[in-house]
């Protein structure tokens, strides 16, 4: 398990990989930050994104965040140099922990890249100020519907 002190507070967090147990948990997180963010979705692709989220979970290296009292409060998902999926538990956001997240991913796992919801302006600003860069777009999302994606990289 790699070890992350923040703020050099008590050294009490953790970054480790997610188990198939924890998947139910990820999923309440995925719906708090996109019921948080993503106001753009309609209700019905919204769902449709959920149900498919199991599915997407096998296809991506999954980490967790967690603190002393073991509550996932955030995770990443991966493939190759690529972030997949960031989520914050939306009553942890502002809190440093997707700064964590990426800053493992960038350090631990040499992620240089990610794709971001055009319309998901928070995320957006927080990749910009990461220090990454709009490459290309597309009109459709990976899903083939129609939301933009911003192709991002360090």
């Amino acid at each position: 398990m790699v070890i992350l002190c923040i703020l050099d507070l008590m050294c009490n967090t953790g970054i480790k990989k997610a188990t198939k147990a924890d998947y139910n948990t990820l999923l309440a997180i995925w719906e708090s930050a996109v019921l948080a963010t993503h106001d753009f979705l309609s209700e019905e692709d919204f769902l449709y994104y959920k149900s498919r989220l199991p599915i997407y979970f096998d296809h991506v290296k999954l980490f967790i965040y967690t603190e002393t009292d073991n509550t996932i409060k955030g995770f990443l998902g991966v493939s190759e140099d690529k972030i997949e999926m960031l989520f914050i538990d939306n009553q942890y956001r502002g809190s440093g922990i997707g700064k964590a997240l990426l800053g493992f991913a960038i350090d631990n796992l040499q992620i240089k890249k990610v794709d971001v919801n055009e319309q998901n302006k928070q995320a957006l600003a927080f990749y910009k100020n990461s220090g990454f860069s709009e490459i290309d777009r597309s009109q459709y999302d990976s899903e083939g519907k129609h939301y933009p994606i911003l192709y991002m990289k360090l």
